[in-house]
């Protein structure tokens, strides 16, 4: 145990941290059955772009933030838009959304509900909307 450990009480190291369950945004398909699923409870789209530091900070930001335990929360969806643009572009006709890039969308009944892009991608955000 180090020293810091000892001092703040952690017991074993760090603190196991539930995993964001992505899930992964790969085909015209796979979005048609997220749309799907949001007829039955709200989702999140995650569109994050691999080559964007913002992106990336946004994505770790959301992962941080992670407090469901396993099996619940909502269905969080990963779309990278560098590899799957067309998949991006489906996402903003189907649901009147301007393309942002990073951007996270709540959706319910195949409506978006929020959409919010870059820093004011925040973890309260997104619980309110929830």
């Amino acid at each position: 145990m180090g020293f810091f450990d000892q001092l703040f009480g952690k017991q074993g190291g760090e603190e196991q941290q539930a995993a964001l369950p992505w899930q992964p945004l790969r085909s015209l398909n796979d979005l048609e059955a997220a749309l799907a699923q949001s007829e039955n409870e709200k989702i999140v789209l995650f569109k994050h772009s691999t080559r964007c530091s913002i992106s990336s900070m946004a994505k770790k930001r959301l992962e941080r933030s992670w407090d469901y335990a396993e099996g619940q929360g909502p269905k969080m969806y990963f779309l990278d838009l560098i590899a799957y643009r067309e998949i991006s572009n489906a996402i903003a006709e189907e649901l009147g959304v301007m393309h942002q890039s990073p951007q996270l969308i709540v959706v319910q009944n195949g409506q978006a509900l929020m959409d919010c892009s870059h820093s004011d991608i925040r973890w309260e955000e997104l619980q309110a909307v929830l």
